[in-house]
């Protein structure tokens, strides 16, 4: 028996995002499944609110080097590591000094959202993709979390559609509560059809709202996970009729009760047997 690979791919991950509930989703997830022997690979941005020196990051340079092209713009991928104290889990860190060198997340100092909140999402998603390339390594399960993050289901299945590392990866898009209505630019457009994915895909991301973002990514999904008990109605009429693998985690205590997520992350995801 061999225990299943999970990629997990979000804006934040505790502890080097600040303890933020989909940042501590993704640690939760990702430890309960590393103590059943999981394989487990983390992804999130670089970004400058993460303290470099005090939580040890480095560079790995056999993952950097790489060149992302972004509306014809080529942007250098930096992967930075960073161990989790006492879990013996590592975080890979998708970084660019233009996109995200900027002591801030996702608006400014005035709370207005960044203009290039479209090409950062873009770079992360192929950023992860090439990274695992890189490790030549094959997740079983692609976790999702939020709507930065939420333009991997359409790159794996697009863009790097024969990319045979992805080719049994479920996609699972993680659902948690509505923060913004229009994160990402309208010039999104422009680099999906430089990137020539398909026209049709392409015009359901006219609309930039994290809603239809979400919408998109479930469309490409294999399954969701639920950890919001307010859905936007939006999202839980266009969940109902789809043949998706539906998990529900708004009922658990993260911080109380985190064996009872461990017992049914375990009984949901298992383990898979592999002949050698």
């Amino acid at each position: 028996m061999k225990s299943k690979n999970f990629l997990i791919a979000s804006s934040g991950i505790y502890p080097y995002m600040s303890h933020n509930d989909t940042a501590n989703l993704a640690y939760k997830i990702a430890r309960s499944a590393n103590s059943k022997g999981s394989q487990i690979r983390m992804f999130m941005p670089r970004f400058g609110t993460v303290n470099e020196r005090k939580h040890q990051l480095h560079e790995v340079i056999r993952l950097s080097g790489v060149n992302i092209v972004i509306n014809d713009d080529d942007m250098p991928l930096i992967i930075k590591v960073a161990s989790i104290p006492k879990e013996r889990m590592q975080v890979y860190f998708i970084d660019n000094d233009e996109f995200f060198k900027r002591k801030a997340v996702f608006t400014d100092d005035d709370n207005q959202l960044f203009e290039d909140n479209d090409g950062r999402a873009v770079f992360f998603a192929k950023g992860v993709i090439e990274t695992v390339k890189k490790l030549k390594w094959r997740p079983d399960y692609v976790l999702v979390f939020d709507w930065f993050a939420s333009l991997l289901p359409l790159y794996i299945k697009t863009y790097y559609k024969n990319e045979p590392l992805f080719d049994d990866s479920k996609v699972y898009i993680v659902l948690n509560d509505k923060t913004f209505n229009k994160p990402m630019s309208e010039n999104l457009i422009d680099k999906l059809e430089f990137d020539e994915l398909p026209p049709e895909l392409i015009d359901k991301y006219k609309d930039t709202s994290e809603i239809n973002l979400l919408k998109n990514a479930i469309d490409l999904a294999d399954g969701i996970i639920i950890r919001s008990k307010n859905l936007p109605d939006e999202i839980a009429n266009h969940i109902k009729n789809k043949d998706l693998d539906i998990l529900d985690v708004s009922d658990f205590d993260l911080d109380e009760n985190e064996a009872d997520l461990k017992a049914y992350l375990t009984e949901v995801f298992g383990e898979k047997e592999t002949t050698t």
